[in-house]
């Protein structure tokens, strides 16, 4: 994402064309994987590429019962909230998966890597598993839209709070949620990883319900 104008940014209004949904449609499964990977590649090129590898994988895992999509007037998905859950998560899979593109020794770095990023679930507590916007379709109130929707996911789960982290080289994301009443925590320092991930810290937001 690029960095912010100058001035606070103005709170966006949802576009009224378009629909928040539970999940994704199945048709969509590429295109989910691709919004993804456009949102992320930055921290994870270095462990998740190539991409076609990568798009591969993300592909195979995403899963439509812990996400919420925004689709535009024609049917097309222009973003896409994932959370996780004790059940699942919206991009999950297992060392099988990654096996099944990355190969046995390609799977077996790639997953202790991942593991970096990897956050517990807490009981009443809905863990996001990021948030992505086409390019194209940002500034049009879509991510605001997400959000709100997913604070409904935690509701109706009988959560108290939504939960996520935001990378200290994402400063517009930052801003998103602090005006959707997310509330900074910790901040954690990433080590020595952060030649592999591109950034240097990951912050806690939390937005009580």
């Amino acid at each position: 994402m690029t960095h912010p104008p100058s001035g606070p940014p103005k709170p966006e209004t949802p576009r009224a064309d378009i629909v928040v949904r539970a999940g994704f449609p199945e048709a969509q499964r590429d295109r989910a994987a691709a919004l993804y990977w456009q949102a992320f590649q930055g921290k994870l090129h270095r462990l998740m590429g190539p991409e076609a590898k990568a798009l591969s994988f993300l592909r195979q895992v995403a899963d439509p019962d812990f996400a919420i999509s925004a689709l535009g007037p024609d049917g097309r998905l222009l973003g896409v909230a994932g959370f996780k859950t004790a059940e699942g998560g919206f991009m999950g899979g297992e060392m099988a998966d990654l096996r099944a593109v990355y190969g046995g020794l390609g799977a077996l770095w790639r997953g202790l890597g991942l593991s970096v990023l990897e956050r517990p679930v807490t009981p009443g507590i809905l863990l996001m598993d990021g948030i992505m916007v086409e390019a194209s379709a940002r500034g049009q109130g879509i991510g605001r839209a997400l959000l709100t929707a997913i604070k409904q996911t935690a509701r109706s789960q009988g959560c108290r709070q939504v939960r996520l982290d935001v990378i200290d080289t994402n400063p517009r994301a930052r801003a998103l949620y602090e005006r959707e009443g997310f509330v900074a925590g910790d901040t954690t320092d990433l080590g020595p990883f952060r030649a592999l991930f591109g950034f240097r810290s990951a912050t806690t937001m939390i937005c009580p319900l």
